[in-house]
């Protein structure tokens, strides 16, 4: 499993994406929190534009991601996308 969970709904044409992100106390103290927080912000940032239609998207933040760096969670993070249908694919995959 990765080390983050992810909720949608898909949004109407021309809508906006949104993000939410939930860290709970099982996460850690604070500091590892916001972290983990700033760690999933920033692997949707890189990669909002790629995903296929505009979603209401929910991250919730497993205990694993206390030890993952950027590259980790965003590979984590576009592992989601693909399983849920909610990646655009590159051309000629």
């Amino acid at each position: 499993l990765g080390c983050l969970i992810a909720k949608w709904h898909r949004l109407p044409p021309g809508a906006k994406t949104r993000l939410g992100v939930i860290t709970s106390a099982k996460v850690g103290p604070a500091v590892q929190r916001n972290r983990a927080r700033r760690l999933l912000r920033e692997a949707f940032r890189l990669h909002q534009l790629e995903l296929a239609d505009p979603v209401e998207l929910v991250l919730i933040a497993r205990q694993s991601i206390t030890n993952k760096g950027l590259a980790e969670v965003e590979k984590d993070f576009l592992t989601t996308l693909r399983k849920a249908r909610l990646w655009k694919e590159p051309n000629g995959a």
